[in-house]
């Protein structure tokens, strides 16, 4: 109920021709539903999805799609989150598309988040952090992540994601490792260091990007705004 109550507050920024990031996840899952009532209502926009998971659903919803190469730019992208903290910052990934999921972010010009009220933290690292990898040279890249997380303070598990009896891929074909950190304190830090290893292709740190974020709750929805 409260993933629901967040998308259909979210559905209230959404204008006519419009060209919009959709998010992957469960509470992107029922902004999706949502908004393809209201495309085979009449509504005219055109989306963009984060994932082969979202295209499927938008296409079986109706919505039409573009890519990021026919339309690089896009008016706002509605997505969920695993975390959020009070400075709106994010980690998501659970679902193995973060990837994609930055790539519309920041091709967009403005990020609303949906979220149940136990996605909101006071600080990030209480879920883990996915980090998306080039599977070769898997190993070494693991050891880059460790000893960057070492010198920042930091400690917890590194586990490599698996599926089905074997590796996770995302759908870009690459890996991920999740991070059990318990705690983020300075997750700027931590998202530079990341992202100077070479065998890391994203991290699930998602800062300065979300615009506003509605959380469901069982009294109703609040909105913030960063």
């Amino acid at each position: 109920m409260q993933r629901r109550q967040a998308a259909e507050a979210a559905m209230a920024e959404i204008r006519a021709g419009m060209k919009l990031g959709l998010g992957t996840g469960r509470t992107a899952d029922h902004f999706v539903r949502l908004l393809g009532a209201k495309v085979r209502s009449g509504l005219d926009v055109v989306g963009v999805p984060t994932s082969e998971k979202t295209e499927h659903l938008a296409r079986s919803e109706g919505i039409p799609l573009t890519t990021l190469d026919q339309t690089p730019a896009l008016d706002l992208t509605v997505d969920g989150a695993d975390e959020v903290d009070p400075s709106l910052n994010l980690i998501k990934g659970a679902g193995g598309a973060l990837l994609r999921e930055k790539i519309v972010a920041a091709a967009s010009a403005r990020m609303l988040v949906v979220v149940d009220a136990a996605k909101q933290v006071d600080q990030l690292g209480a879920c883990q952090l996915p980090v998306e990898v080039v599977p070769f040279g898997l190993g070494a890249t693991q050891l880059a992540i460790e000893s960057a997380v070492g010198r920042l303070g930091l400690s917890g598990d590194i586990v490599l994601r698996e599926r089905d009896g074997g590796t996770f891929k995302t759908d870009g074909g690459h890996s991920i490792l999740d991070m059990s950190l318990g705690r983020i304190p300075e997750p700027k830090a931590l998202a530079v260091a990341l992202s100077t290893i070479p065998g890391v292709v994203e991290h699930g740190l998602f800062l300065d990007l979300a615009d506003a974020v509605i959380i469901g709750t069982d009294e109703g929805v609040e909105t913030f705004i960063r």
